[in-house]
C-alpha cells in the first residue's frame, strides 16, 4: 500500500488503481495533508517543500535587483519628464509608457514561458530592463522625450516578466506553504527599499552635469545581476499531465465570483498606489522638498510595502483572505486622508507609508485568491488576464496622475482613492453573502 504523499498527487490502495484525492473529494471525502508530510512506513517518498522554498528565496532576490530598478523609475522618470517633456501634463508619460509596457508584455509573457519555462522567460525579462535602460541614457544625452518614453516602454517588459515572479513561487508549493511562499517573493522588496533610494542618490551625479543619466545606467547594471540570480530557478518546464482535470474555456473560469473579486481587488489596490506614488516626487518637490528627501520618501514607501510580507501570509491563513483585503482598503483611504489634511514632509511620509502596507495587503491578498480560483492546467492564462487587468488599470492610473495633478492638484489625486475602495469593499460584501447563501442551500 503506497501512502499520500502529496495534495495533489495520486494513492493506491492495496495496488488496486490509483486515485486523484480530487476523486475521493467528490464521493464526499476530504483528507487533511499537512504541508510538510512525513514517512509512515519504509517505502514513502517524502515530498515537502524544500524545493518550493529554496525557488522564493531566488526569486525574492530577483525580485530585490528588479525592484531597485523599479524605484529608480518611480522616482526619476516624472522628474526626468520635467525637463524633457514639451508640457508639464506630459511629465508622468515616461511612467504611464513604462506601465503601458508591462500591461501589453502580460500575456506575451505568460504564453512564452509555457513554451520554454520559467527560467528563460524571467532571463528574457530582465534583458528587456537592460536594453530600456540602455536607451533611457542615450536618451537623456540627447534631450530626446519620446525616445525616453520608449526606453521606459522596454523596461514596462522587464516588469511584466518579474510580475510573474510570485506566481513562480506558488507552482512547486504546497497548498499551505503557498500564501508564504508568494510572501517571500514579495519580501525581496525589502532590499529593494533600502538600497533602491541609495543608488538614486549616489547614482544620478555620474554623468554631470547630465542628471539621472546614471540612475538608468545603474538600472543597466541591476539588470546584468538580476539575470545571473535567475539562472539558480528550479522550476521544471510545464508539461501535459494527464493526471490533471481538463482545462475549462476561459469564459467559464472568469464567471467564478471569487476570481472577479480577486482580479477587481489586485487591480485596484496596484492601481490606487501607483496613482498617488506616480505624483508624489513632483508634487514635493512643487512644494519646495528636495529630490532627496522625495527620495527618501519612496524608501519609507517601498519598504511598507513589502515589510509586512513577513506576516501577510500568516494573517492571510489565520483570519482569512477576505478579511486581510478588506484591510488593506481601509488603509489605503486613510492614506488619502493623510494627503488631504497637509502638505507637509509628515503628511506626505504618512500618506505614503499607508499606501505601501494597503497595497501589500490588497495585492498579495488578491494573488493568493487568485491562485485558489484555477487548476493547474489553466494556471498560465488565468495568471495572465489577472496581471493583463492589474497592469491596464496601472497604465491607465498612472496616465491620470499626472493629468490631475496638473489640472487640480495633489488633493484630486487623493481624493480619486476613495471610490476605488468603496468600489473593493462592496465586491468583498458581495462575494462573502454569495459564500454564506451557497453554504446555506
Amino acid at each position: 500500500m503506497r501512502c499520500i504523499c502529496a495534495a495533489n498527487k495520486t494513492i493506491s490502495l492495496f495496488g488496486i488503481r490509483e486515485l486523484q484525492l480530487g476523486d475521493l473529494r467528490d464521493l464526499g471525502f476530504y483528507i487533511s495533508v499537512p504541508a510538510m508530510t512525513t514517512a509512515v512506513s519504509d517505502d514513502v517518498s517524502v515530498v515537502d517543500d524544500s524545493v518550493a522554498r529554496r525557488n522564493a528565496l531566488v526569486l525574492a532576490l530577483a525580485q530585490a535587483f528588479y525592484g531597485m530598478g523599479a524605484i529608480n523609475m518611480f522616482i526619476t522618470a516624472g522628474l526626468v519628464g520635467t525637463q524633457l517633456a514639451p508640457s508639464l501634463s506630459l511629465a508622468t508619460l515616461p511612467v504611464s509608457t513604462y506601465v503601458i509596457g508591462t500591461a501589453l508584455a502580460t500575456v506575451p509573457a505568460s504564453l512564452f514561458m509555457r513554451r520554454v519555462g520559467r527560467k528563460y522567460g524571467f532571463l528574457t525579462g530582465a534583458s528587456f530592463g537592460f536594453a530600456g535602460a540602455v536607451i533611457c541614457v542615450f536618451a537623456i544625452f540627447a534631450r530626446d522625450f519620446w525616445l525616453f518614453a520608449f526606453g521606459t516602454f522596454l523596461q514596462g517588459g522587464y516588469q511584466a516578466f518579474a510580475g510573474y515572479y510570485r506566481f513562480a513561487a506558488a507552482d512547486t508549493a504546497s497548498d499551505a506553504f503557498r500564501p508564504k511562499a508568494i510572501s517571500w517573493v514579495m519580501l525581496g522588496g525589502i532590499a529593494a527599499a533600502v538600497f533602491g533610494p541609495m543608488i538614486v542618490i549616489a547614482s544620478r551625479s555620474f554623468f554631470d552635469p547630465v542628471m539621472f543619466a546614471g540612475n538608468f545606467a545603474a538600472v543597466a547594471g541591476l539588470s546584468v545581476v538580476a539575470m545571473a540570480i535567475i539562472c539558480f530557478i528550479d522550476i521544471p518546464r510545464e508539461r501535459e499531465d494527464s493526471s490533471n482535470y481538463s482545462a475549462r474555456p476561459l469564459r467559464e473560469i472568469l464567471r467564478q465570483p471569487r476570481l472577479i473579486v480577486a482580479i477587481m481587488c489586485g487591480m485596484m489596490a496596484y492601481g490606487m498606489m501607483n496613482l498617488v506614488m506616480t505624483s508624489t516626487p513632483i508634487a514635493m518637490v512643487a512644494c519646495g522638498f528636495t529630490v532627496d528627501q522625495s527620495a527618501w520618501v519612496i524608501q519609507w514607501h517601498a519598504l511598507s510595502m513589502f515589510l509586512p510580507s513577513f506576516f501577510t501570509g500568516s494573517l492571510i491563513l489565520r483570519f482569512g483572505i477576505e478579511r486581510v483585503v478588506a484591510v488593506g482598503m481601509l488603509l489605503l483611504s486613510m492614506a488619502g486622508i493623510a494627503g488631504l489634511t497637509g502638505i507637509t514632509f509628515v503628511n506626505f511620509a504618512t500618506g505614503l507609508v499607508l499606501l505601501g502596507i494597503g497595497w501589500n495587503f490588497g495585492y498579495v491578498g488578491g494573488t493568493a485568491m487568485v491562485t485558489e480560483c484555477y487548476r493547474p492546467s489553466e494556471k498560465n492564462k488565468v495568471q495572465a488576464v489577472n496581471d493583463f487587468c492589474v497592469f491596464a488599470t496601472v497604465a491607465t492610473a498612472s496616465l491620470t496622475s499626472g493629468k490631475l495633478l496638473d489640472a487640480i492638484g495633489w488633493s484630486a489625486v487623493n481624493m480619486a482613492l476613495f471610490p476605488m475602495v468603496g468600489l473593493c469593499l462592496l465586491a468583498l460584501a458581495w462575494l462573502s453573502l454569495n459564500s454564506r447563501r451557497a453554504a446555506s442551500r
